[in-house]
């Protein structure tokens, strides 16, 4: 695909930057026509944290295994204390081992962000065959591993004790140690830019990431997401949304298609850095679907 110029930084600018400053964040988008190529962005190439979005490419490592007849959907799995941190959400928070299909574990990973699902299927699939994936779709310092094994430095960087209590010894730690964490820094950590996570979504929307069938079920699988308050929030009900969001201290994402009525077809991903570390924060919530809603009236010419 070749899309056409993006357009000029005043433009961009002028659509998107008050929508940043009055939520108090700073904010890097990319939204794409998936079937003319026409763009809009701002600071749609500079570098930044994924969080949880990294679990789009897993999901399609496991389709196109599923796909090729290489991996049975049907297969019963099970999470472990193993595959567990704790204080997360499905299978993560579970006090007992469950035990799901491997399609299940895809979307319980996707529809509540399950880690320890992610980490079920990462095993399944292997470290290599994913980061081989996102190399191949132009997204090659994506993070790619166990979530374990991506948060053990971090809880080294802190001098936390992994098997103690995180709580306890996170409550202990100043601000400015968690803000100069590395996993924040998307110049020393694995990351994306938010034109390449809209480059992923279109080629999986136009079936160019992998065989149709894998990337059909990709799509029914991001259409099952349970937040709604961000990217979804600045669309009308009639309006099809599938995204994907993440979060880390400080850092507030979303990224999606979305699908009109009358065929348009749009692929937006909104990065946050927000003056807060964690902890509910409406106003970026908002600023994702208001920016993502701009971007795309851009797109279609609504703009005023």
């Amino acid at each position: 695909m070749c899309p056409s110029p993006a357009p000029s930084p005043g433009v961009a600018a002028s659509l998107f930057e008050p929508v940043f400053e009055e939520a108090g964040v700073a904010g890097f988008l990319h939204a794409r026509d998936i079937d003319t190529g026409r763009e809009t962005g701002h600071r749609a190439d500079e570098p930044v944290v994924v969080a949880s979005l990294r679990k789009i490419p897993v999901a399609l490592a496991y389709a196109r295994e599923a796909a090729a007849g290489r991996l049975d959907r049907a297969a019963r799995h099970t999470v472990t204390a193993a595959h567990r941190e704790g204080g997360g959400v499905g299978t993560d928070s579970c006090l007992h081992d469950v035990t799901m299909s491997t399609r299940d574990l895809a979307f319980f990973m996707l529809s509540m962000s399950d880690n320890a699902a992610t980490d079920a299927l990462m095993e399944i699939l292997g470290v290599e065959r994913v980061r081989a994936l996102v190399t191949e779709l132009g997204c090659p310092r994506l993070p790619v591993g166990r979530y374990r094994d991506l948060w053990d430095p971090v809880w080294a960087e802190l001098g936390i004790d992994a098997g103690g209590d995180l709580d306890a010894q996170l409550a202990a730690v100043g601000e400015d140690r968690i803000r100069g964490l590395a996993i924040l820094d998307p110049r020393r950590s694995a990351a994306g830019t938010p034109r390449q996570i809209t480059s992923l979504l279109t080629a999986i929307w136009r079936d160019r990431a992998g065989p149709a069938e894998a990337c059909a079920e990709v799509r029914e699988l991001m259409s099952h997401q349970l937040s709604v308050h961000r990217l979804v929030a600045g669309f009308e009900p009639e309006v099809r949304v599938a995204a994907k969001n993440g979060a880390l201290w400080g850092i507030l994402n979303e990224a999606g298609v979305v699908e009109y009525p009358d065929g348009g077809r749009y692929a937006v991903a909104v990065f946050l850095r927000t003056p807060e570390l964690e902890g509910r924060d409406p106003a970026a919530d908002t600023a994702i679907g208001r920016a993502a809603r701009a971007a795309v009236d851009h797109l279609r010419g609504d703009a005023s």
